[in-house]
Parts: structure tokens; C-alpha cells; sequence
């Protein structure tokens, strides 16, 4: 036992990594001391010039420091998680004096000191009974035949990676996450591994619901849980490894009207006209909040099982870290980041923010939409969202989109290209069971004469959602039956709308990886593949670790000419094949992409595959052209003559390209339709 204590204390001790100062980082939550009721004490005073007030923290604080333009290069994101980590770092708070101060202090100090490198320790041992089968049984990776449809692994290799996805659950939250998150760096692991780990679920066991309504009922301000809610489902919608969630129907006078979040006053005679424009040239939905809400509530003591985790993975990422062999891999930064990533999720108000951003940003859109975040009733372990009444996205790729399939892809598509291209804003986990589809009866055309004014009040429109889907439901896993009810709601004037979920994660990427992320862009766009290439390994995070740098760039070159040559049939290029060849060129040459970059790729990997799944025909440069129209038109073009004067012609080059592209295409297909009507030379 002694030694693991040593291992505990150890632990604490890991300074090369910055992960957690013991001392500065301490939450006030003890088992022995029975004041201490509270999970979180009083926040610090703010510093002199410090443009956010403390104690003021709320998703909306948290939204303004996300809006503040900073010259520090880091993401609304980095910022967001550092003003979290500063609110519970205080020791002790300053209001507290004399011997109740004293016997707090006697309180951190004992917690840091004795309690954490013990619970640590005990942590490090229950993860040796797990992990230990795991490192015995690493030499069946050699044994058994070659397997040619999962990706030329052998029989040995593939069982062990299912035994680490077992194992991977049982040691509990932080590693499923990690898991789950390993799952998304194929520039790291092998595909198949990756394949495997995205199949990882957590067993987790729900929490009590007495928890549940306490937490809640101190969001309310003490409230009593029967003024909060009508109804609520006792039994949690689903249990993921740092929280569970509830369905729940909120009081009337609780609820919120339509989007109260972005009323910006009356509108002007401007803007009633773009709206009615808008619904003339597109179909927009009827926006009704529902009384209905999904809860999201942190498990107890996640946070602290998770920093022992995160401080044990550490301890051995900087052990391993010295092995010659595999330093290229990183893995104390690797370490790091996925920490940061755990942190983000830890504290649910970042979440509301992050859905109060998507809410401003595609405010004008129709392409998709967010839940209304109820951001005066959220704190740190406790998330309430409008529950989003829709059908996942998984069930029309199961069943078919019917009629739809087309215009669910477009959709989501433009919502990705729109995230990427013009927000720097995009959803970091968008797989099938994050993206719900709705359907809605389109806006009707506003025109106030006189004294008979239309209202612009969402309050007595009616919510046909939960109408259509009943429709929809019974028809699960009856493709025929499915399309053809898709079809009935076709006819009767419904149109789709993809709604986003699961905000936690967002990524953005800074200034440097914006810039590392235009200029490869750039080389890509004038198919300089070896300059594309060149540029990779010049800025990747170890430059020296590349193993044959000029093979990699002249691979890079072969692929981009390969795209090239297909320049007017780009539509029939899979761009997920393209970008699945980069990532396993970059494995194969050590060559260390940042985080951030790595998950726009797996996102365009994701959005693609799901949108070719629905629409065979996709053609993801068509579908980029509305958006690069949009950037030349901002500023009134000003960018892109600016970058034109100073001799860079990339974007202008790709722009011209894709525009005569789709005039040639067009004009092809209108002769082909001529011809094939015989509207030349029609018979009189």
C-alpha cells in the first residue's frame, strides 16, 4: 500500500504536464467536514482591468467572453474553460475570517496532502486489476490470418481491440471518453482500432433521482419541484459516463416564448421585406418554443474521478513519452488535450453558451437549428434545453429519406460548410444520433395593412411536430412503408429541418490553425499538392519526427493530381476517400497534425458519408459554391480584391473555377434536355 501511496503523491507532483496544481485547483467538496454543503464557494474577486465580473458567472457571461475579441490567439473555447477553472481555484474565499478561515485552510490543506493522494492511489490499483489482462494479452495482435474486409488486420489484432473496448468501459467515464475521442484520431491509430473504439458505450449506473431533484431545485433558486414541472419522467431518457438526462415538462409560466433569446425589438419595414422575400424564394419554419425540456444532469463526483484519471494518464503519457520509438506520437500534449476536452463537458453552462452562439449565428438560416437553452436555470452540473421532438438522423439513413433524402442532405451540408467557412464555429460531434429531424408547415407571407396588423408572436402558432412524427413512428424499420408515409407528409405541405444537439464540443480553430488551415486550402486550390504537402510537415507539431519528408510531399502531389484530372466531375469524388488517404499517409509518416484541424477533417468525413449514404449524387464543391459567393460579398467583395493586390489569386482562382464549372454543367444538361424533348428542331 505504501508504495502506491508514493504513486498517489507522485501523481500530484506532475508539473512538465500543467495539468492541475493540487493546491490552486482544489474543489471544497469533503466527506468529513459536514459544513461544507456547498459544491462550489463564492468566485474570486476580479482582477484590475478584467472585463468580466466574476461573479456574474452565467451562460450569458459566459457567451460575452466567447464575443470578446482577443489578441491572444486562443479560441472562444480556451478562453471559456480558463474563466470556468479560475471560479473554483480560489482556496478560500475572503469573506470567510478568524477560526472558521483557519479550519477551511487546515481543510484544503489535509485534502491535498492526504485525502487525493490516497483516493489516488486506490484509483491507480483498480486500474492495474483492469489494464494489466490488457498489456499480458498484447502479443495476440500476431496471431491469426490477415482479414481483408477489415482493413488487412489479423483475427488476434482485431479481438484484442475488442478486449480494450471492454476494459476501456469498465475503468469508467474518463476512459470511455478517451476512447471515444481516440476513435476520432485516425492520424494516430489504425482505422480499424478507431472503427472499434466508436462502438464504446459506458455502463455506467444512473444516479439517484433524490440527486437528480436537488441539483435541479437548486437551479430554481430552491424552488419546490412541483412548482417547476407538470410532469417528469423519473426514469432517465439516457446515462452517458459524466451525466444522465430527463425529459420533463416545464410549469406555463416557466416556459419560454418563441425565441426569446434573439428578440432584437420590432422589426423595420427592411427586414419584414427580406422575411417575406425569404419565404417566397425558400421555405421558413414556424419557430414555437415547447413546454417540453430536456435536463441534463452531471453525475456526483464526476469531476474529481476525473481529475485522478486524467493525473494518472498523465503520469504514464510522460513515462512513455521516453520511449525513442514512440515520441513522435506526443503523448503528455495528447494528455493534455483530451483533458481540456473533459473540462469543457464538466462544466454544462459552456454548453448553453455554445448553443446560444449556434442560435445567433443561424438565426437567418433555415438550413438547421438549436433548442432554446434556458440559461437563467443552468449552472455548472445541471443543463435544461428545449427537448428537441424530432426523429434522429440514424432512422433515415436505416429506412431511407424517401422524398427527402435529397434536401436532408443539402441541408446538412450547407449547415457544416456554413459552421466551417463563415462562422470558424463548427460542432464537434456530429454523428447520426446528434442531428434529430422535424417537420413544419412553412411561414406564411406577413402583410400588415392598416389597422388589422399581423402579429409577429409565435405565441398561437401551432407546434405540428410531435403530430408528424407520431405518423412516422409505427413505419421504424419498414423501409416501404416509411417512404411512403414520407410522401403523404410531403403532399401535405411539410417541409424538414435538421436540429442539432449534444453542443458540449465545439471546435474553432485559432488564429495559427486558421491560417496553417487557409493556406493549405490555398495549395490545394492552384493543385500544388507538393507545396500542400511541404506545408503539412513545415507546420505540424514535430517537423523532425517525419520519417521521409519528400516521399510524403510527392504522395500529397500524386493525390491532388489525381482530383485534377477529374476536375468537371468532382461530384463523382468521395472527398472522405480523398481525406481517408491523407490522414493514413500522414499515420505512416509521423506527421503530427494539431487537434483542432484533425476534427474538421473527421467532421467533413462524417458529413459526407451521411450525406452520400442519403443522396448518392452529392457533390460537396457544389454545395460549397453558395458559401464561397457569400465570402466574396462580404465587405463588398473587399477581401478578395485585397488579397488579389497582393498577388494571391487562390480563392478568386477557385471561386472562377467552380462558377464555370456548374455554367458548363448546366448548359450541358440543357442541350441534353433540348435533345432529348426534341425542342431543336420540334415537329410542326
Amino acid at each position: 500500500m505504501r508504495p502506491a501511496f508514493h504513486f498517489g503523491r507522485q501523481c500530484l507532483r506532475q508539473k512538465p504536464l500543467k495539468l492541475f496544481n493540487p493546491l490552486a485547483r482544489r474543489e471544497r467538496v469533503f466527506s468529513f467536514a459536514v459544513r461544507l454543503r456547498k459544491p462550489f464557494w463564492p468566485p474570486p474577486k476580479p482582477s484590475r482591468g478584467q472585463t468580466v465580473v466574476w461573479s456574474l458567472l452565467s451562460p450569458a457571461a459566459f457567451v460575452a467572453i466567447s464575443e470578446e475579441d482577443t489578441e491572444d490567439g486562443k479560441t472562444p473555447e480556451e478562453h471559456m474553460l480558463e474563466v470556468s477553472r479560475a471560479e473554483i481555484a480560489k482556496e478560500v474565499p475572503d469573506e470567510i475570517h478568524g477560526l472558521k478561515r483557519t479550519w477551511r485552510r487546515l481543510c484544503v490543506l489535509v485534502d491535498a496532502v492526504v485525502i487525493e493522494p490516497l483516493a489516488t492511489a486506490f484509483r491507480f490499483l483498480h486500474l492495474v486489476v483492469i489494464f494489466v489482462p490488457v498489456i499480458v494479452t498484447m502479443p495476440v495482435i500476431w496471431i491469426g490470418g490477415k482479414c481483408k474486409d477489415r482493413d488487412n488486420e489479423r483475427s488476434g489484432t482485431l479481438w484484442w481491440y475488442s478486449f480494450l473496448v471492454h476494459s476501456m468501459e469498465r475503468a469508467g467515464p474518463a476512459f470511455i471518453k478517451l476512447g471515444q475521442w481516440a476513435a476520432s484520431r485516425s492520424d494516430i491509430f489504425p482505422q480499424e482500432m478507431c472503427n472499434t473504439m466508436s462502438s464504446l458505450h459506458s455502463n455506467a449506473p444512473a444516479h439517484s433521482l433524490r440527486y437528480t431533484k436537488q441539483t435541479i431545485m437548486k437551479a430554481f433558486d430552491g424552488r419546490p419541484f412541483e412548482d417547476i414541472f407538470d410532469e417528469f419522467q423519473e426514469k432517465p431518457l439516457g446515462v452517458g459516463a459524466i451525466a444522465q438526462v430527463y425529459k420533463a415538462k416545464l410549469k406555463p409560466h416557466l416556459t419560454a416564448s418563441g425565441d426569446s433569446d434573439l428578440d432584437t425589438g420590432k422589426p423595420n419595414m427592411r427586414q419584414r421585406v427580406r422575411k417575406n422575400v425569404d419565404v417566397l424564394v425558400k421555405s421558413t419554419p414556424q419557430r414555437k418554443t415547447s413546454p417540453y425540456v430536456a435536463i441534463k444532469v452531471l453525475h456526483p463526483k464526476v469531476e474529481r474521478l476525473v481529475r485522478r484519471d486524467l493525473r494518472i494518464m498523465g503520469f504514464f503519457a510522460a513515462i512513455l513519452n521516453a520511449i525513442p520509438t514512440i515520441e513522435w506520437l506526443s503523448l503528455p500534449d495528447e494528455v493534455a488535450q483530451f483533458g481540456e476536452m473533459m473540462r469543457l463537458q464538466l462544466d454544462l453552462r459552456i454548453e448553453s453558451a455554445n448553443l446560444t452562439m449556434f442560435r445567433k449565428k443561424f438565426k437567418d438560416r433555415t438550413t438547421a437549428w438549436f433548442p432554446f437553452p434556458y440559461s437563467e436555470n443552468t449552472t455548472r452540473q445541471v443543463l435544461i434545453e428545449e427537448f428537441a421532438s424530432g426523429i434522429p438522423l440514424a432512422a433515415f439513413l436505416e429506412d431511407g429519406g424517401g422524398v427527402f433524402q435529397k434536401e436532408i442532405a443539402d441541408e446538412g451540408l450547407d449547415a457544416f460548410l456554413h459552421m466551417l467557412l463563415i462562422d470558424n464555429f463548427v460542432h464537434a460531434d456530429l454523428h447520426p444520433g446528434n442531428i434529430m429531424v422535424r417537420f413544419y408547415k412553412p411561414e406564411q407571407i406577413s402583410l400588415p395593412m392598416g389597422r388589422h396588423k399581423q402579429s409577429d408572436s409565435t405565441a398561437h402558432s401551432i407546434d405540428v411536430t410531435e403530430e408528424v412524427l407520431q405518423q412516422l413512428r409505427p413505419h421504424r424499420h419498414q423501409p416501404e412503408a416509411w417512404k411512403a408515409q414520407l410522401e403523404e407528409i410531403d403532399k401535405e405541405g411539410y417541409r424538414p429541418q435538421l436540429i442539432f444537439i449534444d453542443t458540449g464540443l465545439v471546435t474553432a480553430l485559432n488564429a495559427t490553425n486558421r491560417k496553417n488551415f487557409l493556406d493549405l486550402f490555398k495549395a490545394i486550390a492552384e493543385f500544388d499538392g507538393y507545396r500542400a504537402g511541404r506545408l503539412m510537415v513545415e507546420r505540424c507539431r514535430q517537423p523532425e519526427a517525419v520519417i521521409d519528408q519528400e516521399i510524403f510531399a510527392l504522395k500529397m502531389q500524386h493525390l491532388v493530381l489525381g482530383v485534377k484530372s477529374r476536375t468537371f466531375a468532382l461530384g463523382n469524388i468521395k472527398i472522405g476517400d480523398v481525406l481517408n488517404e491523407v490522414l493514413s499517409m500522414v499515420r505512416a509518416h509521423h506527421v503530427r497534425m494539431e487537434g483542432d484541424f484533425v476534427n474538421v477533417v473527421i467532421s467533413i468525413l462524417l458529413l459526407e458519408g451521411i450525406g452520400r449514404h442519403l443522396d448518392p449524387n452529392l457533390d460537396l464543391f457544389k454545395s460549397a459554391l453558395p458559401i464561397l459567393r457569400q465570402l466574396g460579398a462580404q465587405g463588398g467583395g473587399k477581401t478578395l480584391i485585397k488579397s488579389a493586390r497582393e498577388g494571391d489569386f487562390s480563392m478568386l482562382r477557385i471561386w472562377v473555377g467552380l462558377e464555370g464549372r456548374r455554367f458548363l454543367q448546366a448548359s450541358a444538361e440543357q442541350v441534353d434536355a433540348c435533345v432529348k424533348y426534341d425542342q431543336l428542331s420540334p415537329n410542326i
